[in-house]
């Protein structure tokens, strides 16, 4: 007899099990939707608005190649500015809740961002020595800028991996370490900022702020490429990324999972993401931050469903707020970055106070 309810105290759980499981898969197709609605939307919308006709019009020219050269002023607009600026957006969107979504989940602490060890500032301070001191591998190009920025980024990395692994590389240690470096490469941006001159004071002002402007397709490829290859392996890691989420490495131990490898992993991938995508765009903050909150809040803590959703909400956060910043004071574009620090300090402070009490 007992035996029986047992057996079907089982089944039950097991089938709740199941069907939460849908749900979440069918909130992540959901919020993909909602990132198609959106992201066409923005194709739309700004200083010239585009027709839907002229839209579906465009599309079906570029999968038939018929009549490409034939193309009216508006499509060109879509085609050539707004397209790879959407689809730049909708990457870096992804690219920086992912980072986000992986240290928070490796250090525990839901405060931790890929802004949090400094690769920001040192981005930041990369691009400003391009762009003042002219000192970089291209001189005088956004390429040189883009490569610097970058380059700065992964030094920042290497110092605080490097300096928390020496310091036993624990959670604390690596946030402290980065806060610190964050202070330092501001402080210098600052002096930089100090000695420049007016033109070159406001380059590095504007590349501060963080925006889609001039995006590419090369950029584009770029950043797809770093994802396509990163998801996979994060993906695989996902029930590591549970284990030190929940019990931390004693618990990831033993599942016979090692937290040193995840860690790594994790940390690379994360860098990789984040120095990628500032070097594109400039400094856009809290997307990494509020991306994985809202997918917790949503679809909960179980990496298998958080990391696809935490990728399609970051997306559709960016791309809301820079159609947005097109938008709000037309012609004049507010860069998606300031929008972004607008919009996720209210909604942040919004998913602390109306947060459920549940086991980080």
């Amino acid at each position: 007899m007992n035996s029986t309810i047992t057996d079907q105290y089982i089944n039950e759980i097991k089938l709740k099990y199941e069907q939460n499981n849908l749900h979440k898969i069918l909130y992540i197709v959901v919020s993909g939707l909602i990132l198609l609605a959106v992201s066409f939307i923005s194709l739309r919308v700004g200083i010239a608005d585009i027709s839907i006709k002229d839209i579906i019009i465009l599309i079906v020219k570029l999968i038939s190649g018929k009549g490409i050269d034939s193309i009216s002023v508006d499509q060109k607009i879509v085609l050539l500015l707004r397209f790879p600026r959407i689809v730049l957006g909708i990457l870096s969107g992804a690219a920086l809740s992912v980072s986000g979504v992986i240290m928070q989940g490796v250090t525990r602490n839901p405060l931790v961002s890929p802004f949090t060890i400094g690769l920001s500032s040192a981005a930041a301070f990369g691009a400003s020595v391009a762009i003042v001191f002219n000192i970089v591998l291209f001189p005088g190009t956004m390429s040189g800028i883009i490569l610097n920025a970058f380059l700065f980024s992964v030094l920042c990395a290497l110092l605080v991996f490097g300096i928390s692994w020496r310091l036993g590389m624990s959670p604390e240690t690596l946030i402290l370490v980065g806060i610190a470096l964050n202070y330092l490469f501001s402080a210098l941006t600052a002096v930089i900022q100090y000695v420049a001159d007016e033109q070159q004071l406001a380059a590095v002002v504007q590349w501060e702020f963080g925006s889609l402007n001039g995006a590419t397709l090369a950029q584009c490829m770029t950043l797809a490429i770093i994802l396509i290859v990163s998801i996979p392996i994060l993906s695989f890691f996902s029930q590591g990324f549970n284990a030190m989420t929940v019990g931390g490495e004693d618990l990831a131990v033993s599942l016979g999972i090692n937290p040193v490898v995840l860690k790594i992993v994790a940390g690379l991938i994360s860098v990789l993401l984040t120095a990628a995508t500032i070097s594109f765009t400039g400094v856009i903050g809290f997307i990494g931050l509020v991306g994985p909150h809202i997918g917790r809040l949503i679809i909960g803590g179980d990496h298998r469903f958080l990391l696809p959703f935490s990728i399609i909400s970051g997306s559709i956060l960016m791309i809301l707020s820079d159609t947005i910043g097109r938008t709000l004071l037309s012609p004049v574009i507010i860069p998606v970055g300031i929008v972004i620090s607008f919009l996720g300090v209210p909604l942040f402070i919004n998913l602390i106070i109306t947060r459920r009490k549940r086991s980080f």
